[in-house]
């Protein structure tokens, strides 16, 4: 704490004692004992004035470092008194579309809340000046300066600024967040229309299915000749056949139990068997294991039908042969990779977000359900199914499993 104010004090104190004693002659006992008790006055004086003056530049400092952290933060914070905007942080410039702080300061906080949104905030503005607790947060919708729209969750409090009463809200972006969870919740709708028309016509298609299929196969032995036409007509009911189960792993779900696999012999297994249907379309099969893969916990009927489905739709975006690679590499602690790189066709960057959804297909004779309960399937492996791909160069599909799924340590015990 510098003595600034002492010094000074005491400095005209005795500056004020000489001169009473060389210019006013008073008597030297009399100004002695009057100057003393000056000097401690003066002292104590200066010591208060010291004391308010470094409590004041304290302040100072530490309402700078305040706003200093403030800038820093990645949320947007606002400052608001009377419903006008007194200070807002650098992430809030940015959240309202605004160039400089100046664009925002002085301007009413409705001016920046979506019309339909406002009587909630004048609701919650209300509450918080007559509870005086802080609010939790809540969806509102913003309108920045350049007229885009963006969602957000809005926490306040009322707080102290500058000297007088204000309300200090924090604000998160979840704009990319909400569009995430309406995607979900309407790819939860589809499988759930899925599902039930599943459940009510799977059962009836199969028993007509099977009563066709062995008329089909006593004309196939009574008309040799026109064996061709009977073969295509088994081929279109066995794909009927498929669809029909691929509706009811959708629509029933099984019973699984997770046990300890390698992966690699998995892999290695799924290979061998999909290996001459590769040959005959001129494609050839490269897999590469990185070393010490961990054992991982699976279904291995479950997860070698995503293989094949993958391997399959590879082999059907590539009519002119070429190499798929599969590696398996260590994706980070408790997690594997498995990646299946073609050379195909390649699927347009605006249709890779559709992949997965029921009937939404890029094949010609496809329904879209293989993907679709591939996604399924490793989503019950607490895993993920990543789709990339660049027209006119291939697709890589990877998929990422964890070596103990979470969800199935209680059924593991």
């Amino acid at each position: 704490m510098k003595k600034t104010g002492r010094i000074t004090f005491i400095s005209i104190t005795i500056i004020f004692s000489l001169i009473q004693i060389f210019f006013l002659h008073e008597p030297l006992q009399m100004q002695t004992i009057q100057s003393l008790l000056s000097v401690s006055i003066a002292w104590f004086v200066g010591k208060q004035y010291d004391k308010a003056r470094f409590y004041a530049e304290k302040a100072k400092v530490s309402e700078k470092s305040y706003k200093q952290l403030i800038e820093t933060i990645p949320n947007a914070i606002i400052i608001h008194s009377q419903n006008l905007i007194l200070y807002v942080n650098k992430a809030g410039e940015n959240m309202l579309g605004a160039s400089k702080k100046n664009d925002i300061l002085g301007q009413t906080i409705y001016s920046f809340i979506d019309g339909n949104y406002q009587a909630l905030a004048m609701q919650r503005l209300k509450r918080l000046r007559e509870e005086n607790r802080p609010l939790n947060q809540v969806e509102q919708r913003l309108v920045r300066l350049d007229g885009k729209k963006v969602f957000i969750e809005v926490s306040s409090q009322a707080i102290v600024y500058e000297g007088k009463e204000a309300i200090l809200s924090i604000l998160n972006d979840i704009t990319d967040k909400k569009k995430t969870t309406d995607t979900l919740l309407q790819k939860s709708e589809k499988l759930a229309v899925v599902g039930q028309m599943a459940a009510g016509i799977a059962h009836e298609i199969r028993n007509p299915l099977t009563s066709i299929k062995g008329f089909i196969q006593l004309f196939k032995s009574r008309y040799p000749s026109d064996e061709e036409y009977f073969n295509l007509l088994l081929t279109e009911l066995e794909r009927i056949n498929l669809i029909v189960s691929e509706f009811l792993i959708l629509a029933k779900p099984t019973d699984i139990v997770f046990k300890e696999k390698d992966i690699k012999s998995l892999v290695q297994d799924i290979v061998t068997l999909i290996n001459t249907q590769a040959i005959m379309n001129n494609i050839q099969i490269l897999v590469e294991f990185e070393p010490d893969i961990p054992i991982i916990v699976c279904e291995e009927n479950q997860l070698k039908q995503v293989f094949i489905n993958v391997l399959k739709n590879s082999i059907e975006a590539m009519p002119n042969g070429g190499i798929i690679h599969v590696k398996v590499a260590i994706k980070e602690k408790n997690k594997v990779s498995l990646y299946f790189i073609d050379q195909g066709a390649g699927i347009p960057e605006d249709r890779l977000p559709t992949l997965g959804e029921p009937f939404y297909t890029t094949k010609e004779k496809g329904t879209g359900l293989g993907l679709m309960t591939s996604y399924r399937i490793i989503e019950n492996h607490d895993g993920e199914l990543k789709i990339s791909s660049k027209v006119n160069e291939g697709t890589t599909i990877e998929i990422i499993l964890p070596t103990v799924p979470q969800s199935h340590l209680v059924q593991l015990t």
